[in-house]
């Protein structure tokens, strides 16, 4: 496989290549691609070293498939443009999860809506992403009436702009306004402003509810979010309340979460188990705790969910839907000349 990474000397550009050295891809060469000021630069991929080229060269490589991690406005100019080629577009931005002809898409969740006629994929927000691998078992089983949601997202997520402000506000040194990612001090602060405010609500809210509906494949259930974002370096912390419409057993309901893909439950409070950002960081599960009925309605839990925001939360998701494509023979056929 010839695989593009559009934005590869970003925050998760960088991830995306550790991420796929781990992977089981049969990748014979990538083709490193950013903004023309990054033209030229080097990256090294399983200890070999590749040049950075402009997005037409990567374009006109004709890859297998182009993973996307370069913001909303490049994903809607070059991606259609990649896809033009016969290139499968894996895109990390928000351009086209909404879009009711693009697939939105976890693999442990979904995976079975991909076709081999897709040639721009999204992959969900990072709060989403780790949320709905938690609860697409529970919600298969028990049926999924009501969601109320508080994140605490990792400033990491905001990008290298947010971890400059950070760093710079750790070391006591003052930046410009125009320098800064967030409008208040994140350092050692706590802000309730994920993205950007439409009317009432946040974008990131806003993804929770429209994502999480999408993914699950069900319009009917009632979402609320709440989104804050906090000084830890990686790592996405959600605490979710959750109504179903079915009564569960709390030990069947762990059970479950134990046998589900990509889950990894910590919960046994009496040894102080429970997940945590620095628990997670650096791998690809979703880790789940603090399970507790919400004595307060009718079949409620509590549960608090955790991931590592720059892996599972955007490359190592990203890369999984390559793998899943290429394990189930949905690429496109390269013809050989």
């Amino acid at each position: 496989m010839k695989i593009a990474i559009v934005g590869v000397t970003g925050l998760v550009g960088q991830v995306m290549l550790r991420v796929l050295e781990e992977s089981k891809l049969p990748i014979e060469q990538i083709v490193p691609v950013a903004s023309s000021r990054s033209v030229g630069k080097k990256v090294v991929f399983n200890q070999k070293e590749y040049e950075v080229v402009s997005m037409n060269d990567a374009i006109n490589a004709e890859c297998d498939v182009a993973l996307f991690s370069a913001g909303g406005s490049v994903s809607k100019e070059f991606a259609p443009k990649f896809a033009e080629k016969g290139t499968v577009v894996i895109d990390n931005s928000s351009a086209f999860r909404m879009d009711k002809d693009k697939c939105l898409v976890v693999p442990e969740v979904n995976g079975h809506v991909l076709r081999s006629t897709d040639k721009i994929i999204a992959n969900p927000n990072c709060s989403t992403m780790q949320m709905v691998v938690a609860l697409a078992p529970l919600h298969k089983n028990y049926k999924i009436e009501r969601l109320v949601i508080s994140t605490y997202q990792s400033y990491t997520g905001t990008g290298a702009k947010a971890v400059r402000q950070y760093e710079s506000e750790r070391n006591g040194q003052c930046l410009r306004v125009e320098e800064r990612a967030y409008p208040h001090q994140i350092f050692e602060n706590c802000l309730p402003h994920c993205g950007d405010f439409v009317d009432d609500y946040t974008t990131e809210e806003i993804k929770l509810v429209n994502e999480t509906r999408k993914i699950l494949e069900d319009q009917s259930i009632k979402i609320t979010a709440t989104a804050v974002r906090v000084p830890v370096n990686g790592g996405h912390s959600e605490a979710v309340n959750v109504q179903f419409k079915e009564a569960f057993d709390l030990e069947d309901l762990k059970k479950e979460l134990t046998l589900a893909k990509g889950v990894t439950l910590l919960d046994d409070v009496k040894k102080n188990v429970y997940p945590t950002p620095l628990e997670a960081k650096d791998k690809d599960d979703v880790f789940v705790g603090r399970l507790r009925r919400d004595h307060s309605l009718e079949n409620g839990l509590n549960m608090f969910i955790v991931s590592d925001n720059l892996r599972k939360g955007a490359a190592t998701n990203t890369v999984q839907i390559a793998q899943y494509l290429h394990e189930n023979n949905l690429l496109p056929k390269k013809v050989l000349v």
